[in-house]
C-alpha cells in the first residue's frame, strides 16, 4: 500500500463524519469523471482505462492539469494515488470507515519537490485548506445523494 512521505515538507490530514453509507461515499469518490459535479474547486477529470492500481487520470484543479496513477483500489475503503504537478511529487490517500451508521472518511497528502521546500509555508495552507473544502463537498454530495 502507498503511504504519504511523512517526512515531505508539506504534509496534510483531514477528516470528515459523513451521515451515508461506505458504498454511497466510495460510489462518488471512485467516479473520478463525475469530481467536477460536486467538487468545485475540480474542473475538469478524465480516467485513463479502468480504475485499478496502475491506471492513470488527468484532472484540473488549481493552476494546472495533474497527471496522477492509481496506487491502490480497494472498494469501499482505500484509494490512494500519486501525482506529478510544477516538479511536486504528490502521494493522496483516502480512507472510508463505516462507525455506527456513519461513514468516517479520512486523508492525506503529502507534497515533495524543490517548490514545495521553497514555497513551504503558502503550500501547506493551500493543502490543507483544499483537503478540508475536498471533505465538505464529498459530504454534501453523499448526504444529498443518500437521501433520495
Amino acid at each position: 500500500m502507498v503511504s504519504v512521505n511523512k517526512e515531505a515538507p508539506v504534509l496534510a490530514r483531514a477528516k470528515i463524519e459523513i451521515d451515508a453509507e461506505p458504498d454511497t461515499v466510495w460510489a462518488i469518490m471512485a467516479d473520478i469523471e463525475a469530481w467536477p459535479r460536486w467538487n468545485h474547486e475540480v474542473k475538469d477529470a478524465s480516467l485513463q482505462g479502468e480504475l485499478k492500481p496502475g491506471t492513470q487520470f488527468q484532472w484540473k484543479a488549481g493552476p494546472g492539469k495533474i497527471t496522477s496513477l492509481l496506487q491502490n483500489v480497494e472498494p469501499p475503503h482505500l484509494l490512494a494515488w500519486t501525482g506529478k504537478i510544477m516538479g511536486i511529487n504528490a502521494v493522496h490517500v483516502f480512507r472510508i470507515d463505516a462507525v455506527d451508521l456513519k461513514t468516517i472518511v479520512e486523508t492525506e497528502e503529502s507534497w515533495d519537490g524543490l517548490l514545495s521546500h521553497a514555497m513551504h509555508g503558502r503550500m501547506q495552507e493551500m493543502l490543507e485548506s483544499s483537503l478540508k473544502s475536498g471533505l465538505e463537498y464529498l459530504k454534501t454530495e453523499a448526504e444529498r445523494v443518500s437521501s433520495h
